[in-house]
């Protein structure tokens, strides 16, 4: 099984666009949003190219490939637009015998912890700061943002297949890797 991650479009049509564009050259089976798909936030500038009614539209475009979780700037009127689920706070995935906590980290984070056992695996955005480490008794992801990068400010996403977890930039190159298996 090959998913796709990505976090934090914050109303972007033109990374909306790469983030599509991306998914259809990865072949991925899913895309998973980690929430703060059309609201920029009172925090963040405005993302290159804000157009939340063209993200929408994109979004909606892929409806049946989405698994999306809420993120803090999401709200009840987003929902109301999007044509798939988005107000979730998470979702349990099972992947090659490793329970997966997807959220987007507002909520549970690493100093929020959900209930993991050993093994598990926790992913997260909120944050815009990618990680990706084994911690020991669990797995900690984050794709970093497709829009509004911080840290090192490269915008990147991440890919799950066989066992590994790869962060990418948005040109394709490999970030970080981590086997879970």
């Amino acid at each position: 099984m090959k998913l796709m991650f990505a976090s934090d479009i914050h109303g972007s049509a033109k990374y909306a666009e790469i983030m599509r564009d991306i998914y259809a050259s990865e072949k991925a089976e899913k895309l998973i949003l980690l929430g703060d798909l059309l609201y920029h936030g009172p925090r963040n500038d405005l993302p290159e190219n804000y157009a939340p009614k063209e993200v929408i539209a994109i979004l909606n475009s892929m409806k049946s490939e989405i698994l999306a979780v809420r993120g803090n700037c999401d709200a009840e009127v987003d929902q109301m637009v999007l044509e798939f689920p988005i107000m979730a706070d998470y979702a349990i995935l099972w992947l090659d015998g490793h329970m997966v906590f997807v959220t987007h980290g507002h909520v549970f984070n690493e100093d929020a912890m959900p209930a993991l056992g050993k093994g598990d695996i926790l992913i997260h955005g909120h944050t815009h700061l990618r990680v990706a480490a084994n911690r020991g008794d669990y797995f900690f992801f984050n794709p970093g943002s497709i829009s509004l990068p911080k840290g090192d400010g490269v915008h990147s996403y991440m890919i799950y297949e066989d066992g590994v977890f790869t962060t990418k930039t948005l040109a394709g190159e490999t970030l970080e890797q981590v086997c879970v298996k």
